[in-house]
């Protein structure tokens, strides 16, 4: 046994190099896994997330949303303001009111009226709201100006409540103590008491829903980003800079901000559809976009009004705010599992 131990240190002893031992690694015959090799943080990311079913459902769903929101209300002559007017054999005006022209039994069936005049040269595929105009295209229209609040919303509180958070939870002690103080206070206030002395001082529309989701959705992402902050703030590449001498604005925004990307993309997925369905309660109250503009949250209060005699105009803007919420919803559980996947999925 102490022969067997001695041999290899001997062997090392009078072991004389050669040409093979330094020939760069780069001509060697090294095996390597070509698949995990060459994949980077956000590529496994990528990966990760278009493995999941649910997360590109939500993603086809949203893409299809956005592309009708851009394009839908052009897709005819009709704006989302105009009334359609035709003459029918009397020559007398006649407002278009109902599903399209073309199915005038599903028509009755639905209004309860006959379709009056020649209407067989339009088409109206989510059919007219009471005044007559084009809910195809006010639809669509709702749905681009709700996407539209929600993202300006979301990318604003974004870079508010992150510098917020990682600030406060940078410096700790007693600006944090202050910083979260002022937080727990401004995340006491009621959203409506907001939106109600907003609206003293400021007209309604759109400009109101802003200030009010500004004023209210940025408290969700400064928590995440201060979370993020205070477990990560004591690592050594933080120390290793602090030691350099580098600016505490170059830590907390080169050095930190990078590693807690991830945890505040979920968050802002999660905090589009949550900005959305405001906006549509907003709307739907009476306090937010103003008419003849519209929302998804102003068509949703359109149909409520003349559910009993035309129910027809409630499902469209209905069925497109669902969608938008599990699109959304769908996307940030795959984003949430791709930027941390568990042991058992990779």
């Amino acid at each position: 046994m102490a022969k067997k131990m001695i041999q290899p240190a001997a062997a090392a002893e009078n072991y004389v190099p050669t040409k093979e031992d330094f020939v760069f690694l780069s001509q060697r015959d090294i095996r390597t896994d070509a698949n995990f090799a060459s994949q980077s943080y956000w590529r496994g990311v990528f990966t990760h997330f278009f493995k999941n079913r649910r997360a590109v459902v939500g993603l086809v769903i949203i893409l299809l949303i956005v592309i009708f929101a851009i394009f839908g209300p052009v897709m005819n002559s009709f704006g989302y303001r105009d009334i359609v007017q035709y003459r029918n054999e009397k020559n007398k005006r006649v407002v278009a009111k109902g599903i399209s022209p073309q199915i005038p039994a599903l028509h009755q069936l639905l209004t309860g009226e006959a379709l009056e005049g020649n209407f067989a040269e339009y088409t109206f595929l989510f059919g007219t709201d009471d005044l007559g105009r084009d809910l195809w295209t006010r639809t669509w229209y709702g749905a681009r100006v709700s996407l539209l609040i929600a993202f300006v919303t979301i990318i604003i509180d974004m870079i508010i409540g992150m510098s917020y958070g990682l600030i406060s939870g940078y410096f700790g002690g007693m600006v944090d103590n202050v910083m979260q103080r002022f937080v727990e206070i401004a995340n006491s206030v009621p959203r409506l008491v907001i939106v109600s002395v907003l609206a003293i001082f400021m007209p309604k529309g759109m400009g109101l829903v802003i200030v009010a989701l500004l004023l209210t959705e940025w408290i969700g992402m400064s928590k995440i980003a201060r979370a993020e902050m205070l477990k990560i703030k004591e690592q050594e590449y933080v120390l290793a800079s602090r030691t350099l001498g580098a600016r505490n604005k170059h830590i907390i925004f080169k050095e930190i901000l990078p590693n807690t990307i991830g945890p505040i993309i979920t968050q802002v997925m999660f905090s589009i559809p949550t900005a959305i369905f405001t906006e549509a309660f907003l709307s739907f109250v009476g306090v937010g976009i103003v008419l003849p503009q519209c929302s998804v949250g102003t068509l949703i209060e359109d149909g409520f009004n003349n559910i009993t005699t035309l129910p027809y105009q409630i499902l469209p803007p209905i069925i497109v705010l669902a969608l938008l919420m599990l699109g959304f919803n769908f996307i940030g559980d795959g984003l949430r599992e791709a930027l941390a996947p568990k042991l058992e999925d990779m």
